[in-house]
């Protein structure tokens, strides 16, 4: 998951103007903010940073902006693309420095106090950024460039930087009169409160939904899982993943404590108390709809699928329409392949799917986990396998870097390199599980690259891998190894960026395009130059038996059935809540969800959606309101491209140059359509994901 909050604009509200001013006193030299890091590529000096700094430094980041604005819009000058669209590309350096290490620590570790500034100032941002694109004679300098942009002797990124700024301002309700443009500031600082309610009490949710077993219960994790458990009072604690299904359900041989656990995982933020989110989410649902309805759409799903590559929501049920008849037949063969391995006797539920689903790829495919985990060692897959792959395809290299500080004992960083030995930029990894962390697993920056501001990147990945016991390795599940890859893949478009303005760098571009780099590179994490190269025993060295190696490939088109269909089903729910009218009125979320999953045929009772809508934190927590569906548009891109390197001799570094040339190091410059035709030849389609997923044989 790519995960990127950008606070960009002016608040022109006496609210921020008075708050900053009673705050003057606490901005200065003390403050770790005050000065520009001096450590390597700018990175964040987190030895220096305290909580107390970031209200003052982030409120401080506002005010400069809002002066920088001004400057802008006060000048007598006529605009010129200096003096407008550049001007307004520097003019939140302070704030952006300080809010991309702001989101990593609420993301990644925090505490009360960080979540306290943010809900103190989540209204605030929302009235800066509104200041940016509600600003009528900041909108009118950008609209006489845009009008004129293709007579201005600007090159193509400079064209296309002024295309994206008069579609953000549009976008954002510029062409309001003003009675509306009020109302929908007051719209976004409420739906920014009501998000964060959201992650919060989701946060606490999932901490309260830890649940405690004996070892007795425990029966089938190995002594090395149970040693990496947190205990107490001699009872071991599974905490929640952030998905329905629990990555222990695949291993646990007792129903009762399969279905204890997925209970809870199920109920998580439904309990009736101060951590439930329904009523949140109905609120936030409704306040959405009517930012649509003041913006001229029928719902927010039509006003947030502007300038994506889908476009419409349209475009998008009829990509889903056409999977869903193949992962609806897929579900029905696998139900069966799951009976025949039960003798239990007792009937199967969506709590023994993936311990049943375990059995089949044992019995069927004799691909058993535990067999396969001591070749998957963290370091190993990371370094030998993800890196390799990086050093194969891209010919880049590393070092690893233990002179930075870090904002965990947890974390560490590597620095890239070119292959003629030029910086590429730094790269955190932090993939441990705890309290203080957010769920799932994501990539963003901490230093944006711009050769305007002459910065490289500093990425990092996070992920939610359960910690080992002192002494102990970290193994991984092949869905873990997965995941490496995929942050991987995110950090590479991120490290390639190579833009002029840091609005089109990078990872800044659509939903339904940035999950497309990282799915991507998905593939190499079984491919078998990949693999050999990783794939070594822990604790003897020995390469992984090709018999394994075989399984695996054997195995990968089992399970996509209930994959795709419990991604649909999650899709299907974010598209009906942002699909609904300003007018509706929703009462009971439970009902809702299953009426919502009934009406597209995926309601399942034994494939749930990957999130339920109580603990989706993408769409009511995060930046995929109306977006979910870009996994699944992303997809069909990547398998697309996928498909091209198959047809041009697989993985190779000739290869690896065209796809960073064409591709991954282009960020934002050009509509993304014509940026993916360019390199392909022709606009993609479902076929190569129905093909290399397994739906068909062609």
């Amino acid at each position: 998951m790519y995960v990127k909050k950008v606070i960009i604009g002016v608040a022109l509200g006496a609210a921020v103007f008075s708050i900053s001013c009673q705050n003057q006193s606490k901005w200065d030299e003390t403050n770790a903010f005050y000065h520009e890091s001096e450590l390597p590529y700018h990175t964040a000096d987190f030895s220096k940073i305290k909580n107390k700094d970031f209200k003052p430094a982030l409120l401080e980041g506002m005010r400069q902006q809002t002066e920088a604005i001004e400057k802008i819009t006060s000048t007598s000058e006529e605009p010129t693309f200096i003096n407008t669209i550049e001007a307004l590309e520097l003019s939140g350096s302070l704030l952006t420095r300080v809010s991309n290490v702001f989101y990593l620590l609420t993301g990644a570790h925090t505490n009360d106090e960080l979540i306290a500034i943010n809900n103190e100032l989540a209204p605030k941002f929302a009235i800066h950024t509104d200041g940016i694109y509600l600003n009528d004679a900041l909108f009118e300098r950008v609209k006489k460039l845009y009008e004129d942009r293709t007579v201005l002797g600007l090159n193509e990124e400079q064209i296309r930087l002024i295309d994206v700024y008069y579609e953000r301002f549009l976008q954002a309700g510029a062409n309001l009169n003003a009675a509306d443009k009020e109302q929908l500031k007051q719209l976004n600082q409420e739906i920014a409160t009501l998000t964060n309610d959201f992650s919060d009490k989701l946060l606490a949710a999932t901490k309260s939904g830890s649940i405690s077993f004996t070892k007795e219960e425990l029966e089938g994790l190995s002594e090395n899982e149970l040693a990496s458990l947190p205990q107490k009072d001699g009872k071991y604690t599974i905490d929640l993943n952030n998905t329905t299904q629990q990555p222990a359900l695949s291993q646990l041989k007792r129903k009762e404590t399969r279905d204890k656990l997925f209970n809870a995982s199920w109920i998580r933020a439904e309990k009736g108390d101060k951590n439930d989110t329904r009523s949140t989410i109905i609120a936030l649902t409704k306040k959405r709809a009517a930012k649509a309805k003041l913006l001229g759409f029928d719902t927010y799903a039509a006003w947030s699928l502007q300038g994506t590559m889908a476009q419409n929501p349209d475009d998008v049920f009829s990509m889903l329409s056409k999977l869903s008849p193949y992962a609806i037949q897929a579900v029905k063969e696998e139900t069966t392949l799951l009976e025949e391995v039960n003798k239990s006797g007792v009937a199967l539920t969506a709590a023994d799917w993936d311990y049943y689903a375990e059995q089949v790829r044992q019995e069927k495919f004799a691909l058993n986990q535990e067999e396969l985990k001591p070749y998957f060692e963290l370091e190993k897959v990371l370094k030998d396998g993800v890196f390799f792959m990086a050093k194969y395809l891209y010919d880049i290299s590393y070092i690893e870097r233990t002179d930075l500080p870090v904002w965990h004992e947890d974390v560490k960083v590597y620095e890239f390199f070119n292959k003629d030995g030029s910086h590429l930029g730094l790269f955190y990894t932090d993939y441990f599980q705890r309290d203080s962390k957010q769920g799932g697993a994501w990539m963003s920056n901490i230093v944006d690259q711009s050769h305007l501001t002459k910065q490289l990147p500093v990425i990092y990945n996070v992920a939610n891998f359960p910690k080992p016991a002192e002494g102990q390795a970290t193994l991984l599940t092949l869905d873990q190894v997965v995941t490496l890859f995929h942050e991987f893949g995110h950090a590479l478009h991120g490290l390639f960026a190579n833009q002029m303005y840091p609005t089109l760098s990078g990872t800044n571009v659509s939903r339904d395009f940035v999950e497309f780099p990282s799915q991507f590179h998905e593939h190499f994490a079984f491919d078998p130059i990949i693999l050999d190269n990783y794939a070594k025993h822990y604790q003897t060295g020995y390469v992984m038996p090709q018999q394994f190696a075989d399984n695996i490939k054997a195995a990968s088109g089992f399970n996509k059935g209930y994959s795709l269909t419990e991604l649909l089903g999650a899709t299907l729910l974010d598209l009906a809540w942002h699909s609904i009218d300003a007018s509706t009125e929703v009462t009971d979320v439970d009902q809702f969800e299953r009426e919502a999953l009934e009406k597209h045929g995926i309601y399942s009772e034994m494939v749930p959606p990957r999130y339920r809508s109580s603990y989706f934190s993408h769409i009511f927590g995060g930046g995929y309101a109306a977006g979910y569906y870009s996994y699944k548009w992303s997809e069909m891109i990547d398998y697309d491209a996928y498909a091209w390197l198959m047809e041009n001799g697989g993985i190779s570094p000739r290869n690896g140059e065209i796809l960073r040339k064409m591709l991954f190091s282009r960020g934002n410059t050009l509509p993304l359509d014509k940026l993916y035709h360019d390199f392909r030849g022709k606009d993609p389609n479902i076929d190569a994901y129905l093909k290399y997923s397994g739906f068909t044989q062609e």
